[in-house]
């Protein structure tokens, strides 16, 4: 019968505790090593700017606040004590179990080459140390007691001595033993009722709640881990007339918000107030759910640069909205994409340019320049060498930028930086066909668009770095978004360009349309800045495919055309093996229809076909002539 081992369940709890301990250790470590030995520059922790050195010194401080999370804590102390459970129980089997190997000269404490003397001195010493009448009630010492007889057995006795050399046991070959990995606590009869109690709670209750948790926690999220509900949202309210102002309502209501922005008893007040302050920026609310409502006002808030009113919380609130503002405006421009709506994408796209550079759509772009103000911005564009615009005032020489005469000089420095971190891009557009033959396209052709982009601020090998976005609390990478349409509004192709060289290349493929005279509309889009977007035009002429020449089959592609596959070359030489006798017959038919229409001499191709047309006749005849299994069993024992 088997008996339940602890020493078993030892080594099953040993096995279970390592597939929790490893990954875990592997991620706090992982942890632990970002926040103290990663460089500030992998994290965005960048200060090009005085501006940026505020954005910089946050993150450094969320990074090393990631080991004070309270769920990296909590993670960290269900480790450690299970790592020290983990270390007590090798403990117990090193000693207890079957891992120590029998070692008769540890067990007598003496070295391996002791003499008879020497071993029997040991054995009189530790026996009388651990005999059962010293150390009643105690099992460990009995055990040990028996351990120390049989090892001084061992190297005394020949037999014994013999038995261990050759098996490493004194009593010899050992049988096979066979027992339940289980603690044999669980064979108490006053324990049952705990057990049953103990299996119900983990088999019904425990395991298939984890595994419900795990699957309903999943199954929410889609592309680029934006939640179905979200992506429903933005089907549901942006369609193909929806306007860059009715944009921060929309990305309030998205999934991922609607926990953390339900308002707190004591949060209405402050929300009241800020919305008192940015009125004026926003647009009439369609929604008066509170999420909605909280979620809209702190957006217009950090888009009208109005945020230092807020409190602590209300701030983690909108942090939390920023962080995953780039991928739910992805999304958006995503479902855009999916309408075939072109200008709410473009909306959507300079909705993220907003979100980056917290501004709004009245603003002037020179408030994207560190320490500019609207004072700034009324002086540069008016008078002589005026700029109303960052294009403008970015080519100016360095001499004639004006907004800078109240300046000290690290903040005409930290001017003066931005303006050449700023990408200056020229675009490039080329249409071609892959292999074409006269530089022309016809109805139908593969058409590639190759538009090369050129950062002209880059010197040679230089890549583009991260966005300056002081007010942005989340380091963002600058990117291009490639958007090609019709003059109609419809989208061909929408694509983020993420490539960081001076020079990039992105092509965009699509087939011809009919023949006829087409212009298409090309928006660059930077993915973070404002008021640098480029619009060209691509014409392009499409001719009728019915002028080209006639593609003729060379004689020995339709040879190859005409050949049979090896299924039907197999199948062909089965039925000939059956059917000798039919053969004659069919072909004195064909003999009868070769003398009605003469004698034809064919080639190699065409007799092949013939005979693989008369076996598949061949084939359904005999099909028609019985559907019983019994023929078939007939065909194959003649084989």
């Amino acid at each position: 019968m088997l008996q339940y081992d602890d020493n078993g369940f030892y080594f099953f709890l040993l096995s279970s505790l390592s597939f929790y301990l490893i990954p875990s250790w592997y991620r706090i470590i992982g942890t632990v090593y970002s926040a103290v030995m990663v460089k500030d520059a992998d994290i965005g922790a960048v200060a090009r700017t005085s501006d940026e050195k505020v954005k910089a010194a946050k993150l450094k401080h969320d990074k090393m606040n990631s080991l004070k999370d309270k769920t990296f804590l909590i993670n960290l102390g269900i480790t450690v004590v299970l790592t020290i459970l983990f270390f007590v129980l090798m403990n117990s089997v090193s000693e207890d179990g079957e891992v120590s190997s029998f070692d008769p000269f540890s067990i007598l404490e003496v070295d391996s080459g002791a003499d008879n003397k020497t071993i029997k001195k040991a054995y009189k010493k530790m026996s009388l140390k651990y005999h059962p009448d010293k150390n009643p009630n105690n099992p460990q010492a009995e055990a040990k007691f028996m351990m120390v007889a049989k090892a001084y057995e061992s190297l005394t006795d020949a037999a014994a001595k013999e038995n261990f050399e050759k098996y490493g046991n004194p009593d010899g070959k050992q049988s096979l033993e066979v027992s339940i990995g289980l603690p044999s606590f669980l064979l108490d009869a006053t324990n049952r009722n705990f057990v049953l109690v103990a299996y119900l709670i983990i088999m019904v209750g425990i395991i298939p709640f984890c595994v419900w948790r795990y699957y309903s926690n999943s199954s929410k999220f889609g592309e680029k881990d934006v939640m179905y509900e979200t992506y429903s949202w933005f089907h549901h309210n942006l369609s193909e007339h929806s306007l860059i102002k009715s944009l921060p309502e929309i990305f309030s209501g998205c999934a991922e918000f609607r926990t953390r922005n339900k308002p707190l008893a004591d949060e209405k007040g402050d929300i009241q107030k800020t919305m008192q302050t940015v009125r004026s920026q926003m647009q009439k609310p369609k929604y008066n759910h509170p999420v909605c409502i909280k979620g809209n006002v702190l957006m217009h808030a950090h888009l009208c640069r109005k945020v230092s009113g807020l409190s602590e919380k209300l701030r983690d609130d909108l942090n939390f909205m920023l962080q995953k503002s780039s991928s739910l405006i992805d999304a958006m421009i995503s479902v855009c994409q999916h309408q075939d709506a072109l200008q709410t994408a473009i909306n959507c796209i300079e909705y993220g340019q907003f979100v980056t550079q917290a501004m709004w759509t009245k603003d002037s772009t020179l408030l994207q320049l560190p320490h500019f103000t609207k004072a700034e911005v009324e002086h540069c564009s008016k008078g002589k060498n005026a700029a109303s615009n960052i294009t403008e005032y970015i080519a100016m020489e360095d001499g004639e930028k004006k907004g800078l005469a109240d300046f000290n000089t690290t903040q005409k420095e930290d001017v003066l930086k931005t303006c050449s971190l700023i990408p200056d891009l020229a675009v490039e557009t080329k249409i071609f066909v892959d292999d074409d033959e006269d530089n022309k396209v016809y109805e139908g052709d593969l058409l590639t668009i190759n538009v090369k982009l050129t950062r002209n601020n880059l010197k040679e090998g230089e890549k583009a770095g991260l966005v300056h976005a002081p007010f942005f609390p989340y380091p963002k990478q600058e990117a291009w978004w490639v958007v090609l349409g019709t003059n109609e509004g419809k989208i061909i192709d929408i694509q983020k360009v993420t490539k960081a060289g001076r020079v990039v290349d992105h092509e965009i493929k699509f087939l011809a349309p009919r023949q006829g005279e087409y212009e298409f509309d090309l928006h660059v889009l930077s993915n973070a800045y404002v008021g640098l977007d480029q619009k060209h035009q691509v014409e392009l002429t499409v001719n009728d495919a019915a002028v080209l020449p006639e593609y003729k089959i060379h004689p020995d592609d339709a040879e190859l055309d005409d050949e049979p596959t090896l299924f039907e070359e197999m199948m062909m030489q089965n039925v000939e093996e059956d059917s000798d006798d039919e053969d004659s017959d069919s072909d004195s038919d064909s003999d009868d229809e070769e003398e009605e229409e003469g004698i034809k001499e064919l080639s190699a191709a065409e007799r092949k076909k013939e005979e693989l047309r008369r076996a598949r006749q061949k084939a359904a005849a005999g099909e028609d002539d019985s559907d019983d299994d019994s023929d078939v069993e007939e065909v194959y024992t003649e084989k």
